[in-house]
């Protein structure tokens, strides 16, 4: 059943080119995460995900956990069909994500929970990660998340276990590393909670300015743009993207979707209609913005409804693959373009 608001998936499209079409004239990426078991299963999933956009962003396997799960023994299958699905079809590979505090594979965690590996040798792991998983998609990943979610919304540093263990230079570390087994790739810092200027942006901002005055290659700000609309749209995000533009930097939409309390009506379809066009014109208001990559674009496959209770419908098109406003304003922003 059609929520309200949305248009049949067999209607005329609310415009005669796909976003993809519409991003390449506006001189932007339009990216999505893919879930690699719905790639491969499903025919109009696959489909959706070859015409409407010109990016992809693993979901998951490209994740520490997926690549590595077994200590010393890869498994790139997954990522690999992944890059492999974007180059048959003229796509551009985000890279997602080299360190985070979670999906870490259990013999990582477990020996630094028992003291089996200590900091010097936990150092040598996330360097030999690090080049390992940069060094095998070299020349094919043109945007790498390098250090994912290191601040805590009030600026401060998260206490994970690479600040226990490593203290602060393991971010300067991870992104030299990173630019030694690919000088080519753009490394990004990401997290979500920074679409506007505040305490955890700020803290963004101050941590890039001072490692690019010291030459490490930090050189794109990730902005997840993870919103909902029970909440009101997040001020001052273009003054935001502009003070990391000065910095010389790229920045990206890295991962966005708007969530709402179920169930759908067309009202809270229309305001969240309105956080995609706002984000989307923040990065196409910018040329160091480079991408808007979504973080899923069917309901169906979507992770709020299993992270969030009693909400969701937090992408593009619906359960049955329809157009919602959100799709229709996201195509007309790329229609107006820059």
């Amino acid at each position: 059943m059609l929520v309200a608001g949305a248009q049949s998936a067999s209607a005329r499209p609310v415009h005669d080119a796909s976003l993809r079409a519409l991003a390449d004239r506006a001189d932007v990426r339009i990216g999505t995460a893919v879930d690699m078991t719905a790639l491969a299963d499903e025919t109009d999933y696959r489909r959706t995900t070859a015409s409407e956009f010109n990016s992809v962003t693993a979901e998951n396997v490209m994740k520490w956990e997926s690549v590595e799960p077994e200590r010393g023994t890869y498994d790139w299958s997954k990522a690999d069909e992944l890059v492999a699905f974007a180059r048959a079809h003229g796509q551009a590979v985000r890279g997602h994500t080299l360190l985070w505090h979670n999906q870490l594979p259990a013999w990582l965690t477990a020996g630094v929970a028992d003291g089996s590996i200590d900091a010097k040798e936990l150092r040598g792991i996330l360097h030999k990660h690090v080049t390992a998983e940069v060094s095998h998609f070299k020349g094919r990943i043109y945007q790498w998340d390098v250090v994912n979610e290191v601040f805590n919304d009030d600026g401060s540093l998260r206490d994970s276990l690479w600040l226990q263990k490593l203290g602060p230079s393991y971010i300067a570390d991870t992104f030299r590393w990173a630019h030694a087994a690919d000088p080519k790739a753009k490394l990004f810092l990401n997290d979500y909670n920074v679409e506007g200027v505040n305490a955890k942006s700020t803290a963004y901002y101050e941590l890039a300015r001072d490692l690019r005055k010291q030459g490490v290659p930090v050189q794109g700000f990730g902005i997840q743009g993870h919103l909902s609309i029970q909440y009101g749209f997040p001020g001052d995000v273009s003054d935001n993207v502009a003070r990391f533009a000065k910095l010389g930097m790229q920045t990206a939409f890295t991962e966005v979707d708007v969530r709402m309390a179920l169930p759908v009506d067309s009202e809270k379809l229309a305001k969240q209609a309105t956080y995609f066009r706002g984000l989307l014109d923040a990065c196409l208001g910018s040329r160091s913005c480079k991408s808007f990559t979504v973080w899923g674009f069917t309901d169906k496959h979507s992770w709020v409804p299993g992270v969030f209770t009693g909400e969701g419908a937090a992408t593009l098109l619906d359960e049955e693959y329809a157009q919602k406003p959100a799709y229709v304003a996201v195509g007309e922003g790329l229609r107006e373009g820059r």
